[in-house]
């Protein structure tokens, strides 16, 4: 080797270290994990990919300004296509891996299907898609919700049906705990009053076969019904309904789907009610809904503002302050720690606030309207 040629390789040594010292500390880390579970596939699929896809616009940009102390955050997501078993298998796969937290789980029967494994692993479960109450008492140290109840939600509801003076209400709900856990609130809402529903209907998780249903529910003339399930079986209830000749309202929780429910209905979808646990995602009048949008214009892909992104959104960005707070070494510990010190997080009109004793975040719910051209109104 002459002496130029080595002077050269030498450099160049020289230089590839350089940049490897150079490289961000991202690069060198070993990232965060967190398990997330949720149907990509099946009648539920657009909330878990919805969800998701918030989730993952907020911890990008977490990780493109240096992760927790410059280790960076991964996400990873199992589709359970909203089935109890598969959420579980999905949970144990996500311990074996040693996943520090897990974020954003959809709905209520496969949130209560691990939540025996949440706290036996002593694993923090943050901002799952859901309202139920049985998830929220008795209070567990490793659960956080971001999300108002359904409780708040089917009170809200039922409080402007009967200010209205409608007060011959139905239920239609999905025939498992999440049917269930609507079905309590209403029933909540109305005992106040001396109510009861005039007519309660059901429909099998991940099924479209509403005309049971149908036939419990119209014959009874109900000035509204209020529905408890995902957003093709509500659409088909719907559907069903009106074709059958009922001429009332129907009301639908957040969980629906809105945009979904809205995609599905097309023109039918016209004066559906709606309740909502977050702020209107493409509104421009609060400064997390304005964040929000940012996110979604820089990530592209075609992909439009919708209820469930935002949600995604929201829980990962308070996951993410908590880590923020936990420091670098954090332990699963010392998160619960941080975030219980949340007593009061301002995203910009939106707040959300924890404390040791209370791990429901927000209780803000409000009433939307699905127009005839498929969007979601206020």
């Amino acid at each position: 080797m002459t002496q130029v040629s080595a002077r050269r390789r030498a450099l160049g040594h020289l230089a590839g270290a350089a940049a490897a010292l150079a490289l961000p500390a991202l690069a060198q880390e070993r990232p965060l994990l967190l398990g997330q579970s949720a149907p990509t596939t099946g009648a539920a699929a657009q909330l878990g990919i919805q969800m998701h896809h918030g989730a993952k616009l907020y911890l990008d940009h977490f990780n493109a300004q240096g992760g927790v102390g410059g280790r960076p955050v991964e996400l990873r997501l199992l589709d359970d296509g909203y089935e109890p078993d598969r959420c579980k298998a999905n949970t144990e796969q996500f311990i074996r891996d040693d996943a520090f937290a897990l974020l954003g789980y959809v709905g209520t029967p496969t949130s209560l299907a691990v939540l025996p494994l949440v706290n036996q692993a002593r694993i923090p479960f943050f901002g799952p898609f859901t309202g139920a109450q049985a998830l929220r008492e008795p209070l567990s140290r490793w659960v956080f919700h971001v999300r108002a109840s359904y409780f708040d939600e089917t009170a809200l509801i039922v409080r402007q049906l009967t200010e209205l003076g409608l007060k011959r209400i139905a239920v239609f709900r999905q025939n498992d705990s999440y049917g269930q856990a609507g079905l309590d609130g209403v029933l909540r809402a109305l005992a106040p009053q001396g109510l009861q529903p005039v007519a309660v209907g059901t429909v099998e998780r991940n099924s479209v076969d509403v005309a049971a249903a149908v036939k419990a529910i119209v014959p009874q003339m109900p000035h509204a019904v209020v529905q408890i399930s995902a957003y093709k079986s509500c659409a088909a209830f719907v559907r069903a309904a009106r074709q059958a000749g009922y001429g009332g309202t129907f009301y639908n929780v957040s969980f629906v789907g809105s945009q979904a429910l809205a995609d599905e209905l097309g023109g039918d979808g016209r004066g559906v009610m709606i309740s909502q646990v977050m702020p209107h995602p493409s509104s421009t009048t609060t400064g997390i809904a304005r964040e929000y949008l940012d996110a979604v214009r820089r990530a592209g892909g075609g992909t439009a503002p919708n209820y469930s992104s935002i949600e995604g959104y929201v829980a990962a960005r308070v996951f993410a302050e908590g880590l923020r707070r936990a420091g670098k070494a954090a332990t699963r510990e010392g998160l619960v720690s941080a975030l219980e010190g949340l007593s009061r997080l301002d995203l910009g009109g939106f707040a959300v606030g924890f404390s040791p004793r209370n791990h429901a975040g927000s209780s803000f719910a409000e009433l939307t309207v699905l127009t005839g051209d498929g969007k979601v109104r206020r």
